[in-house]
């Protein structure tokens, strides 16, 4: 029982430091990442003549409080990833419902996250702004970073035994 949950503890670390990275490099290489989110709002890169550009935001403002909005939904993950580890941690001597319960900040780090890259790229980037269309498409990624998060909140919440 012991080892199954360092695994768990584990898992959910290694989330955080996908989160981790994540925000670091938003940052560090700001204008990089910062022109995707131009692109994927101004739609500048979709089929043209698509009768959806009316969804297209212009403005360098709206830009930039998009893209920290991304960085600080990916830092939060990765904050209650690490949170919800350290929960689970704490409690990993613990009685089987006590340890259950240390889980709670690790499924709200990854129900973040899964906003983050299921919401955000996928429905309101994907298909809101038709992100599918342009050669800055990050749905791929997207996908890859949401369903490990599901992975591993799938096998942090089994239940614990006696």
């Amino acid at each position: 029982m012991g080892l199954i949950r360092y695994c768990k503890i584990v898992m959910v670390l290694g989330l955080a430091s996908f989160g981790f990275l994540v925000t670091f490099n938003n940052i560090t290489d700001y204008n990089s990442n910062f022109e995707f989110v131009k692109h994927v709002l101004s739609m500048d890169t979709t089929f043209p003549d698509n009768a959806a550009m009316y969804r297209s935001i212009t403005s360098p403002v709206l830009w930039t409080i998009g893209y920290w909005g991304i960085i600080a939904g990916e830092g939060l993950t990765c904050l209650l990833l690490l949170w919800g580890a350290w929960r689970m941690f704490s409690q990993r001597n613990a009685a089987p419902g006590d340890f259950d319960r240390a889980k709670e900040m690790t499924v709200v780090g990854v129900t973040l996250g899964f906003l983050v890259w299921f919401v955000g790229f996928m429905v309101v980037g994907g298909e809101w702004f038709l992100m599918w269309q342009s050669e800055w498409n990050g749905q791929e990624a997207a996908f890859r970073f949401y369903l490990s998060m599901l992975a591993v909140l799938i096998f942090v919440n089994q239940p614990e035994r006696d």
